[in-house]
């Protein structure tokens, strides 16, 4: 079990238009409740006691939410209009002191994601779930032995589709260090970090824990936003009352 969560949350989210022309995703509210303060909740209950959120469009938003929580540390990335998520996440490298899981700031996905996560005995992992039809999905392509090989968008690319990007990994710190030790001699500004964690499986063994029946969305969009409160909200609110009953 790690005690620290590193979320990303410097992206403009141009694609959901009115919904958060003002503020950034993570405050996109489901329910009356901002995602982000959902995955807060979801974090502190499952063992997490500092929460690195690396900021930019919008960063009073977050800075903000740092004064209500005080495990919460921002630090904002001044290039995100130009850089990809992995800049941001390179940002952080001098407050992230141990392994920590990463997330996404824009997703919605029910406890269990953190709670396997936290469970497992492998430093390195990548969680993914099955086929979600979703209309944006990141296909990974894994070894025979579970281990990241590869991920795009286009599933023409891979060798196979083995499984699901979900948007929340487990990292250590040597896998971390090890990567901005690498980012020190490559142009990294557009990068995102997906790309990065499959440049490093060549050298370093990440593993992906595929979760068949996970519930999960990341809303990029409207039709994402549309899918979430409509599909993905309720099924993982009867999830959670089966738990509870």
């Amino acid at each position: 079990m790690v005690d620290t969560a590193v979320i990303l949350a410097a992206g403009l989210g141009s694609r959901l238009k009115e919904h958060n022309q003002a503020k950034p995703k993570g405050f996109l509210e489901i329910n009356g409740v901002p995602i982000i303060e959902r995955s807060i909740k979801i974090l502190k209950k499952n063992g997490i006691e500092t929460i690195v959120i690396g900021t930019g469009f919008k960063s009073e938003f977050y800075e903000a939410l740092a004064d209500r929580f005080s495990h919460i540390v921002c630090v904002k990335n001044s290039e995100f209009a130009e850089t990809g998520s992995f800049y941001t996440l390179y940002n952080l490298r001098t407050a992230v002191r141990g392994d920590f899981l990463l997330l996404e700031s824009d997703l919605y996905y029910e406890e269990r994601s953190i709670r396997v996560l936290q469970g497992l005995a492998k430093s390195d992992v990548i969680l993914a779930s099955g086929r979600t039809n979703s209309g944006d999905e990141v296909y990974i392509q894994t070894d025979d032995r579970g281990r990241l090989v590869n991920m795009s968008k286009k599933a023409e690319e891979l060798g196979r589709i083995s499984a699901e990007l979900v948007g929340i990994s487990r990292i250590s710190k040597s896998l971390f260090d090890r990567i901005c030790d690498w980012a020190g001699h490559n142009d990294i500004k557009k990068r995102e970090y997906e790309s990065v964690l499959v440049e490093m499986a060549g050298v370093h063994p990440i593993h992906v824990e595929k979760v068949e029946d996970l519930l999960w969305a990341e809303i990029d969009n409207l039709d994402h936003l549309e899918r979430t409160v409509k599909l993905i909200l309720p099924r993982i609110a009867e999830k959670e009352h089966e738990r509870t009953d």
